[in-house]
């Protein structure tokens, strides 16, 4: 099995960067989930309440994270630590230390997609600051992430995305792209719902993650991840939910989030070969 694709989300929620490679750390890849949108409660804002946050299109420079949006000219916001108070906002129910960035930002979101944006602004995670992964699926270990919905790394195959279409066109609908789960590593693998009994991934480089726990899947999953708009159709959450492919958990579900356990500070890269090891049954 092969690495076909690696995405990196600078900014919770908005568009992904696809890479060739990227450094590995213990809270994700490099950049991931830096960044993302708060309310004035100072709770976060995804495409769950904002499906038009997928538009917003994001590409990082050596000196800059630049924000594009077809109705405004992009802006640039410095990769170093801005000045300012440290704040307290809201992951889930997780409360995390961040850094807002300047007020600039939050006029360009309004600009950008109209008054449903007012009162958003953006804040960038302190890194001095540690957010602890759930312990329930850790096996004792602890791992960290930063402002990912709950886990450092997202892990799908294309065999069961293969297998999901599959079974949408069968029932009259259509497919979907793999940028509907919004993954950190795309595995190339012909068999459907395989990675549900790895329990580890190696890669060539050195690095081996530790699957953790499926990944239950939202709303978000029904967003067109370029139009920013939700078709009528449930699609592909209720295909998902039919196929049932953890009969003993609630809900749909559809990948695997993981942790590093081995290569901190390595590199990971598309084509990398990866060997698993299976969960003990």
């Amino acid at each position: 099995m092969n690495i076909t694709q690696l995405i990196v989300y600078p900014v919770k929620s908005l568009k992904g960067i696809n890479v060739t490679q990227s450094e590995l750390h213990g809270h994700g890849l490099a950049w991931d989930r830096r960044w993302m949108l708060v309310d004035a409660q100072q709770r976060f804002v995804t495409q769950r309440q904002l499906p038009e946050l997928a538009t917003i299109a994001v590409e990082l420079t050596d000196q800059a994270l630049v924000l594009s949006h077809p109705k405004v000219d992009p802006i640039a916001i410095p990769l170093e630590d801005p000045q300012g108070n440290l704040r307290l906002v809201k992951v889930w129910n997780d409360h995390c230390k961040a850094l807002p960035e300047s007020d600039d930002v939050s006029r360009w979101l309004v600009a950008a997609l109209g008054e449903q944006a007012q009162g958003i602004s953006l804040v960038r995670f302190a890194t001095e600051f540690t957010r602890s992964v759930e312990e329930d699926f850790l096996a004792g270990g602890e791992a960290h992430t930063y402002f990912s919905d709950g886990y450092p790394f997202l892990i799908t195959t294309t065999g069961s995305l293969d297998a999901l279409n599959q079974a949408l066109v069968a029932n009259g609908q259509s497919p979907v792209p793999m940028n509907r789960f919004r993954p950190n590593i795309v595995v190339d693998c012909d068999d459907a719902w395989a990675e549900d009994q790895w329990a580890t991934l190696a890669g060539e480089g050195g690095y081996e993650l530790t699957l953790r726990k499926p990944c239950q899947r939202c709303k978000i999953t029904t967003v067109d991840q370029h139009t920013g708009t939700i078709p009528a159709q449930a699609e592909p959450l209720k295909t998902l939910l039919s196929l049932n492919t953890q009969p003993h958990l609630k809900g749909a579900h559809f990948g695997q989030n993981a942790t590093l356990t081995t290569g901190q500070g390595g590199t990971i890269r598309v084509g990398d070969e990866v060997v698993s090891t299976h969960r003990e049954t």
